[in-house]
């Protein structure tokens, strides 16, 4: 069964409960042919109403703020795997209640709070982030390998020996990336930190691993991470978002006016795409409309879609449709679930969609929605 979207309010986020497991039961089993750990990376997803379904197939995520990994122990039920391109003095002994790893982003970071870890009382295994200079992401935003980046130490910023207390080392150098990628990035980081592989415990390969992708070639995958755990003996530990939310859920908006101006005719919806899709005017990419067609079509009624925000730039277009449309026709936007929620604002007030999961036997719950009080308190 597919979500009725007629049953669907505007506007609404909705998990597809259904097509999510088929998601989790690729990665676990992912995990356990290849011998890893492969944990959720709240970033992509923080949906932590759909988190009791995550438990049941992968028990541990991965945090990169004090507000992640307190969520990671209240919701997941376990520490997380922390990192932050800094830390504060005020933050890090919650950081640290709440972590099991915690990874640095520098040896200064490590240096400064390392004695906190010391006087702490239970074990948090420490790691550094690594910079390799080697991505073969194309987006600059999305990029942590490019020249002058904040992210990881390069190589010859390594000291000669890793300090005793350093257990683990981790990279994220990809974004909805393959297999092969991550194969000629594992090569370009033995090239230029192999002797360090020697001394550590863990290793972890952080996220971009988009597994779920149809076409993704799983069986390399596995054959891969066997062979770099069986030739370093380290734990290999993966944190991958979009992978776990690819292709499970819709926003579903609705169109409120039509308008027209030098014959570009402009869907006006009650959704924002600065607001509550800003990957795609920040990657930037053309989402898929159900129904539509994703370029435009000669003789077919042709749109651009336009969101509800006074931002003149909250638009993206054209797709065509076999009718032409009116008010209150349904406009659903695939692909929807994994960078988006996380990663909405209500700029200009604009009321922001519900939260909702789809499931083929109980139909929709609504876990969620958002009124004026939402907007109101967050200034105050």
């Amino acid at each position: 069964m597919a979500i009725d979207i007629q049953q669907i309010p505007t506007p609404c986020y909705v998990l597809d409960e259904q097509l999510f497991r088929k998601n989790l039961e690729l990665i676990k089993s992912v995990k356990e042919r290849a011998g890893v750990d492969i944990i959720l990376a709240f970033k992509a997803f923080a949906f932590w109403p759909a988190f009791p379904i995550v438990r049941e197939y992968i028990p541990y995520s991965t945090a990169s703020s004090i507000h992640e990994a307190r969520l990671a122990y209240e919701e997941m039920g376990s520490l997380a795997h922390t990192y932050s391109p800094a830390y504060t003095e005020k933050e890090f002994p919650e950081i640290l209640k709440y972590s099991s790893h915690i990874t640095f982003n520098s040896f200064t970071q490590f240096e400064r709070f390392l004695p906190m870890v010391k006087t702490f009382e239970r074990k948090v295994s420490l790691g550094i982030r690594i910079n390799p200079e080697y991505s073969e992401v194309e987006t600059d935003l999305y990029n942590p390998c490019a020249p002058g980046s904040r992210m990881g130490v390069i190589a010859n910023q390594m000291p000669d020996k890793l300090p005793a207390e350093i257990e683990g080392i981790h990279f994220h150098t990809l974004c909805e990336s393959t297999s092969i990628n991550l194969e000629k990035t594992l090569e370009a980081i033995e090239l230029k930190f192999g002797k360090y592989l020697n001394q550590i415990k863990w290793f972890n390969m952080g996220g971009g691993h988009l597994m779920t992708r149809e076409g993704y070639n799983t069986e390399h995958l596995v054959e891969t991470l066997k062979r770099f755990k069986a030739k370093w003996n380290v734990e290999v530990i993966m944190e991958p978002g979009s992978a776990f939310a690819w292709e499970t859920g819709v926003l579903v908006s609705e169109v409120v006016d039509i308008v027209e101006n030098h014959g570009i005719k402009t869907a006006i919806l009650n959704v924002s795409f600065t607001g509550h899709m800003p990957d795609c005017l920040e990657m930037p990419y053309k989402p898929r409309i159900r129904s539509a067609y994703h370029e435009p079509v000669k003789g077919k009624p042709t749109y651009r879609m336009g969101g509800n925000s006074c931002l003149s730039g909250d638009f993206i277009g054209d797709w065509s449709f076999d009718e032409p449309l009116k008010p209150g026709d349904k406009i659903v936007f695939e692909d929807m679930i994994h960078y988006t929620m996380v990663k909405t604002t209500m700029f200009n007030g604009v009321p922001h969609p519900a939260l909702a999961i789809w499931n083929d036997n109980n139909g929709l719950n609504i876990v969620r929605e958002f009124g004026y009080d939402d907007y109101k308190n967050r200034m105050g």
